[in-house]
């Protein structure tokens, strides 16, 4: 199935790939915006929020890479964090050149809480998947995702498979 699926000239907008592809996106992400709006964060920011609280990305640059954002697009996204009191830039000690990202007491609250967050709107969302489906799912979208070399980077974090709902390590409980 997969040399020729579509053809072109009858490729439509529904049922294709790309519409549910699409409308799961803008399904979670509003659902996650509802249950991080308490917290004064959206469903974009969250990812920053826990990329540093994890020590995933440290810099400006770190970030775009890892979430696949223009540079411009990320500056503009630090710059609503940075004003609402979640994270602070400062320049590296190391090389001056160089700005990082830091959680501030208010970003370290919220990271402590989006985790239970984020699981309860995933399992809602999730409801009535067995766990080998979520696996599959996963699975198949990185695979989907890896078919383009430019952005595979985006699933290269995940060690040995799909990323799925397990227990926390005793390392992710004291983080969290």
């Amino acid at each position: 199935m997969s040399d020729g699926t579509y053809v072109p000239g009858k490729v439509g907008v529904v049922p294709s790939l790309g519409y549910f592809l699409s409308t799961a996106r803008n399904v979670l992400a509003a659902r996650m915006d509802r249950a991080v709006a308490p917290l004064g964060l959206t469903s974009s920011q969250i990812g920053v929020i826990l990329l540093l609280w994890f020590e995933h990305a440290r810099t400006p640059n770190e970030m775009s890479r890892v979430l696949s954002y223009d540079t411009g697009s990320m500056t503009r996204m630090l710059d609503r964090l940075e004003k609402k009191g979640f994270l602070v830039r400062q320049r590296s000690h190391a090389d001056r050149r160089v700005v990082e990202l830091a959680l501030t007491p208010l970003g370290r609250d919220a990271a402590q809480q989006l985790p239970d967050l984020i699981a309860s709107v995933m399992n809602d969302q999730l409801r009535g998947f067995s766990a080998d489906e979520v696996t599959t799912l996963v699975s198949l979208l990185q695979r989907f995702i890896a078919n383009d070399a430019d952005t595979s980077m985006v699933c290269s974090h995940v060690e040995g498979g799909a990323d799925v709902p397990s227990k926390a390590s005793d390392e992710d409980h004291e983080k969290v």
